[in-house]
């Protein structure tokens, strides 16, 4: 058996494919908590990277049955990764520093805080691409917005085929036979986290006084067949839609701008990977269609593509699914926090993240310092962990990495 079971009182057991990998506390208790929610379908299924998180832990596939629970999908809706392979080799690349400002200028990323200027991290005038994959989300987006009109006056065209701040990232990556990739995370933007806010909230409200009664309030959820979660699925949907146009954007313009320059267009190979890690959808298991929310978790269905990143400083992972029911056919998004960001900043220094990220071409100062390597868990214990889930098809390492 490759994975602990954790049995609960009251509840669901727990699954973990955690083996020879640290599990805080805090984690296991929000795992408990989740577990004793009467909807739980079966069991919880436990990802390698887990740590604590809104309501519930990232890291997490939760299965449900009737109900669905908004903090759980969380607020980054859609949040996920894309690689491209291209047909060009270490050697074609040209400097690294002026790759990487070369794809800073062809990408917003970033946030500006004040509200007298333009956010730096928004398109003034978005370009062609973005215009165009705007049309299709936006039939939609109104008619969200006819309902929920607070939705209106977000982040949400201007935000298209932007990176945004925090964990998410553009790197330009080699594999084993120095073949280069580019890969890319980032999620549904402002209007993703405004929809993730707003349905969290109706489902708190809904529940009324029994919102009490929950060991935490970020559990509270929508009755199938109530108005508010039809609303929320159509919600979600547009919003794991937006993330994913919102990634297909970025990499058409990162591809362009580094065939421009270069001075040719940028050939390409045929793997292309895009896939969410915070998401829910309805899918068949045990013979039953059930809810499935993955928190920080990739669908690994058998032969499916996946990516797991490691850290800023760390090997990446192209992987096939192998379609382990028990996990619900699922892996890992990543390495996992191993501390969170007040705690790395406390801990590390500017010294430390320029040790730690030396062979690669990205920011080195105060700010990034919460994205330090050493903040996160050890990708290849990681691995080890859920080697019945996934199997390597490509280690990447990055030599570019741009961050917001």
């Amino acid at each position: 058996m490759d994975y602990q079971l954790l049995e609960v009182e009251t509840g669901k057991p727990i699954k973990m494919w955690t083996q020879g990998v640290p599990v805080e506390d805090d984690a296991r208790k929000q795992l408990m908590n989740m577990a004793k929610m009467p909807f739980i379908y079966k069991h919880l299924a436990v990802m390698p990277d887990v740590h604590l998180g809104k309501g519930s832990t990232i890291g997490s596939v939760i299965p449900t049955q009737g109900a669905i629970i908004p903090a759980a999908v969380g607020v980054d809706i859609g949040c996920g990764m894309m690689a491209r392979r291209t047909g060009l080799h270490a050697a074609d690349l040209p400097d690294l520093a002026s790759l990487r400002a070369a794809i800073e200028r062809a990408v917003p990323h970033g946030r500006t805080v004040t509200r007298a200027r333009r956010d730096k991290g928004a398109w003034e005038n978005p370009p062609d691409n973005v215009n165009t994959l705007w049309a299709k989300l936006q039939p939609d987006f109104e008619r969200i917005c006819s309902k929920y009109p607070r939705l209106k006056n977000t982040n949400n065209y201007k935000h298209l085929g932007t990176l945004g701040t925090g964990n998410h990232f553009i790197e330009v990556c080699l594999d084993e036979a120095d073949c280069v990739w580019f890969m890319l995370h980032s999620g549904s933007r402002g209007v993703g986290n405004a929809i993730g806010e707003l349905f969290i909230r109706l489902a708190q409200d809904d529940m009324g006084e029994q919102l009490d009664t929950l060991p935490d309030p970020n559990l509270a959820w929508f009755d199938e067949g109530d108005e508010h979660f039809g609303d929320y699925l159509e919600a979600v949907h547009w919003a794991q839609e937006f993330a994913h146009l919102n990634r297909v954007a970025m990499m058409e313009n990162l591809i362009a701008a580094v065939g421009e320059l270069l001075g040719r267009p940028v050939p390409l190979a045929d793997e292309y990977v895009d896939c969410h890690h915070n998401y829910v959808q309805q899918e068949v298991h045990f013979g039953e269609k059930v809810f499935v929310t993955r928190k920080g978790a990739v669908s690994a269905q058998k032969g499916e593509l996946g990516i797991i990143p490691g850290s800023m400083g760390a090997r990446s992972f192209i992987v096939r699914g192998l379609g382990n029911e028990e996990a619900f056919c699922s892996c890992s998004h990543g390495a996992g926090r191993a501390m969170s960001r007040t705690q790395a900043k406390k801990r590390f220094t500017v010294e430390d993240q320029v040790r730690a990220t030396a062979h690669v071409e990205c920011r080195k100062d105060a700010e990034v310092i919460d994205e330090i390597p050493m903040a996160y868990k050890d990708i290849d214990a990681v691995m080890h962990a859920q080697r019945e889930l996934v199997e390597v098809l490509h280690t990447l390492r990055q030599v570019v990495c741009v961050k917001g």
